[in-house]
């Protein structure tokens, strides 16, 4: 059975030095192979290939820049909640994703059904999104915005 399979046929689990590849690339995802070898005390060939194992497997999915909204013209940040129809949610998470200013779309538990953060220009723009756009898909019930007024990214600065 090869050392990256478990018999179960799943992946092996994420040790203590996969852990901190994780953090280190979470912090800064253009860590050169090198840097993150030397950092978590690895040859670059184990660093490497932990790296490709992690993405083969889906753990990291993919690497991504972390932008200041506002500075990229997208001051207007809110969270709107929906109640949508019994068994819509694939069919409502496909129309949500395709929104101009989409960023975060979640199921969840409680008082409404989906949480969806949106990034727009200006407050014209939210109230586009969500009177014109949202409100429209026939499987949304019910709306309700609640306007961001500061917000903080809980990931390090790098």
């Amino acid at each position: 059975m090869p050392e990256d399979q478990l018999p179960n046929g799943g992946e092996r689990p994420l040790d203590a030095i996969d852990e901190s590849i994780l953090r280190l690339l979470r912090n800064d995802g253009r860590a050169s192979v090198r840097s993150v070898a030397e950092r978590v005390h690895i040859s670059r060939a184990n660093a490497y290939a932990r790296i490709n194992r992690l993405v083969e497997g889906q753990v990291i999915r993919g690497f991504t820049a972390r932008i200041d909204q506002e500075r990229a013209g997208q001051a207007t940040c809110a969270y709107v909640t929906l109640k949508i129809v019994q068994n819509s949610w694939r069919t409502v998470r496909e129309q949500l994703a395709r929104l101009p200013g989409a960023a975060h779309i979640a199921l969840v538990s409680g008082d409404f059904d989906v949480l969806l953060l949106v990034h727009t220009a200006d407050n014209q723009q939210l109230r586009e999104l969500v009177l014109t756009r949202i409100q429209a898909i026939p499987e949304v019930l019910s709306t309700r915005t609640l306007l961001v007024f500061e917000e903080t990214d809980l990931l390090p600065e790098p």
